[in-house]
């Protein structure tokens, strides 16, 4: 089926999607450094089906919310197609767009799409194009809390828009209190953690505060936070450990944080008929309400943050492959589009539920595969 692009993307099969108790969605920052490892996932079955391209070693670098699955995705790969090396470095969303801009890799992952003047600078590295976005993962933002005897918060955009930017902070706040009736809130501080360094968890957090509370978000957001005040922690394991031991905290972070640190989640009140819990499933439907906005061969989704679909979860990330459309390095070419293919494949894709990854929708994930058997 053609995808109609500025359509919602609705055909997901969301049944198939699975909620693991080891959510591993990590975090985008540079949590981790190192290269890929070779974990003890993957299958002989998934390498049986993967149609190599030419030998090759490919270096990669960015997002590291994308880091399990990559894991497993080289794995496989490497399995099946001998004399290719692939190191995939989780740097973090913006340390893999500036490599990628100079040149240093094949492909970038991203959590956030190339701005306009990251194009105009990807002319200069894919020659005779420009570098496009391929969404490839996603995944939900949690909103943890450390509020001994509440359990089942519920929050809505407004409210934690204003937490964010210091204009609520007592739990005991009368809008705290209309979401929540039956709670027993205290009277303790709110302490609002947010990331300190660059991060597309951050891009796609402030994303979703500007577009559902635009009047209680005044800011333009970005990888770096802008508001004032509130506490800061580097990473989203740095911000997770600050909630975990802070009476009264409030942060935000992947959910395999908060899964892994026993860490409660805020339900967001987003209109819907009932309250939403940040996991899979949830991310999933609110991926396939998403936009492609993105021109020619980009495929820049745009979430529709004030959704009030049914178990959607609004606070949800993209993880892109950028790459050139055009004018990608000979020697790197078809083994990058090779892996691509493989990964956006639906024998790629369809592991990503048992990991705690959201997989693209059906449509889109065939435009994908559309647009990466183009690159030249």
């Amino acid at each position: 089926m053609k995808l109609t692009r500025k359509t919602g993307l609705r055909s997901l099969a969301v049944g198939a999607i699975a909620v693991s108790s080891a959510l591993v969605l990590t975090a985008c920052g540079s949590d981790n450094n190192s290269g890929s490892s070779s974990p003890s996932g993957g299958s002989s079955n998934a390498a049986a089906s993967i149609k190599c391209g030419s030998k090759a070693n490919l270096l990669a670098s960015g997002s590291t919310a994308q880091k399990n699955a990559m894991d497993v995705w080289v794995k496989n790969y490497m399995q099946a197609c001998s004399g290719t090396q692939i190191n995939y470095k989780p740097t973090g969303s913006g340390a893999g767009v500036t490599e990628f801009l100079q040149g240093s890799t094949a492909f970038a992952g991203s959590d956030s799409a190339l701005k306009a003047d990251e194009v105009t600078k990807s002319k200069a590295v894919c020659k005779g194009g420009q570098g496009i976005d391929l969404p490839m993962v996603g995944g939900p933002i949690a909103v943890g809390y450390n509020l001994p005897g509440v359990d089942n918060l519920v929050l809505d955009a407004p409210t934690l828009a204003k937490i964010f930017n210091s204009q609520i902070v007592k739990w005991d706040d009368p809008a705290i209190k209309k979401l929540n009736p039956n709670a027993k809130l205290p009277s303790t501080s709110i302490q609002a953690f947010h990331r300190s360094d660059e991060s597309g968890t951050t891009d796609n957090f402030t994303k979703y505060l500007k577009g559902a509370a635009a009047s209680d978000w005044p800011y333009s957001g970005g990888k770096a936070w802008q508001a004032k005040n509130g506490q800061s922690a580097p990473q989203s394991s740095g911000v997770a450990a600050q909630v975990k031991q802070t009476a009264g905290a409030i942060g935000y972070f992947e959910l395999s944080y908060a899964t892994a640190s026993n860490i409660p989640t805020v339900k967001i009140d987003t209109g819907a008929s009932a309250p939403v819990a940040a996991t899979s499933d949830a991310a999933s439907k609110m991926i396939a309400d998403a936009k492609v906005v993105g021109t020619g061969n980009d495929l820049a989704l745009k979430l529709n943050y004030a959704t009030k679909a049914d178990g959607a979860y609004p606070i949800t990330l993209v993880t892109y492959e950028i790459a050139c459309d055009k004018g990608n390095k000979p020697d790197t070419l078809d083994a990058t589009k090779a892996f691509l293919n493989y990964i956006a494949s639906d024998d790629g894709q369809k592991g990503l539920s048992s990991q705690g990854y959201a997989p693209l929708p059906a449509e889109i994930a065939t435009k994908v595969r559309s647009e990466i058997s183009s690159l030249s």
